[in-house]
């Protein structure tokens, strides 16, 4: 039946949902790349909160999500951007779902990865001393988990630097205590403003060779970068700068089959939102690379990209609303509410949108059930054909 889907200048067109889904399986672990899906939290719908209460998070749910991914080969990115870190989840309920994951990979035979912030710092600007101690908390807390650690981008520690010499007195410390090689994150001001100047440098030229400096001086601790700039051309260059045995994982919502095909000098592993609504999909892809077949992991890759670069536009950090969003009508959670009230973050086209475009791609394990789900949203919103 035609779907009526509203467009930015407020008309309806007639859009025909796709009866059948491409419906990939799982497979053998993948040989050739290192992928994560950095993965969403799924609201607790009945909890009686508010935008700036403590999240209130379906444990049952949110877990389940991560075995979906576990069961297709994808790592699972926990406590992330991607998982409201700072827009709705705040460190006490990090931490509990790095708990609550570790201990769910564990019995799923699962790979996890975990965010370590200074999220917990939340009264003011902070001493370089404070940041130190709120990154060494959360760090206990990943490796006394079992994971492996995620040294993320601090928003306090961007307030509070002078310059390149604290970014590199801060990390340094870190890395010289961790227990196994950690990923670093630079994630950039597009994902989150607060972080603009990262690095202690405005022009992003200066920051990279700070960042490259922190990771030459400790390369036996990096297992490897995840660089969210959204300029595959910078990141390419990045990747060819790194110590050997160091890898670099694209974090390129825009460009991220190129990145992860690579070129005659290298490639691309990946951590990436986008692989949340792509998981299935983009484990198919990779097994495809994984027998040197380039040209067929493109094609199966390259068609998403227009969907990705739907969910990322800017304002780019409200992505994750289109990301639950979709989990919603591809039956992973029984609701469309999102911690901290952020499914009202995009609008009604914007979703309509991604609908069309997911459908289009098979992205759906019942059609049918995405397409009435759309339908309610639709009405709900009183658009009527």
């Amino acid at each position: 039946m035609t779907l009526h889907l509203p467009g930015a200048n407020g008309t309806l067109r007639a859009y025909e949902p796709r009866t059948e889904p491409l419906a990939p399986t799982p497979g053998a672990p993948f040989t050739s790349r290192t992928v994560f899906s950095a993965a969403h939290v799924v609201a607790d719908p009945y909890a009686d909160t508010t935008p700036d209460s403590p999240a209130a998070v379906d444990w049952d749910a949110t877990l389940a999500f991560r075995r979906h991914l576990w069961a297709h080969g994808l790592g699972v990115a926990e406590a992330m951007d991607t998982a409201q870190r700072g827009m709705g989840l705040d460190w006490a309920g990090a931490a509990e779902l790095i708990r609550r994951s570790a201990a769910e990979a564990k019995a799923a035979g699962g790979r996890i990865a975990c965010g370590v912030g200074t999220d917990q710092l939340t009264d003011g600007p902070a001493t370089l001393a404070e940041v130190r101690a709120a990154y060494e908390e959360q760090l206990a807390v990943v490796e006394e988990s079992g994971a492996q650690a995620i040294l993320m981008a601090s928003r306090a520690l961007a307030a509070t630097a002078r310059g390149p010499e604290d970014y590199l007195e801060v990390y340094g410390h870190l890395l010289r205590q961790t227990t196994e090689p950690v990923i670093l994150h630079w994630l950039g001001p597009m994902f989150d403003p607060a972080l603009a100047g990262y690095w202690g440098a405005s022009g992003l030229d200066a920051a990279t060779d700070t960042f490259l400096d922190v990771i030459a001086a400790h390369p036996d601790k990096v297992d490897g970068i995840k660089v969210s700039l959204l300029d595959a051309r910078r990141e390419t260059d990045l990747r060819r700068r790194l110590p050997k045995g160091v890898r670099c994982y694209t974090g390129d919502d825009f460009h991220y089959p190129e990145l992860i095909a690579g070129d005659d000098q290298g490639f691309s592993h990946a951590l990436l939102g986008i692989f949340d609504p792509l998981g299935p999909l983009a484990a198919e892809a990779v097994r495809v690379l994984d027998t040197g077949d380039t040209d067929g992991f493109r094609a199966l890759l390259d068609p998403t990209v227009e969907l990705s670069r739907h969910l990322f536009q800017a304002p780019t950090r409200y992505y994750k609303t289109g990301v639950v969003f979709l989990a919603w009508l591809a039956g992973h959670q029984s609701h469309f509410t999102m911690v901290g009230g952020l499914q009202s973050a995009r609008s009604l086209p914007h979703l309509a949108r991604a609908y069309e475009l997911a459908d289009r791609l098979g992205l759906f394990p019942d059609p049918k059930l995405a397409e009435d789900r759309m339908r309610t949203l639709l009405h709900l919103y009183g658009v009527t054909p």
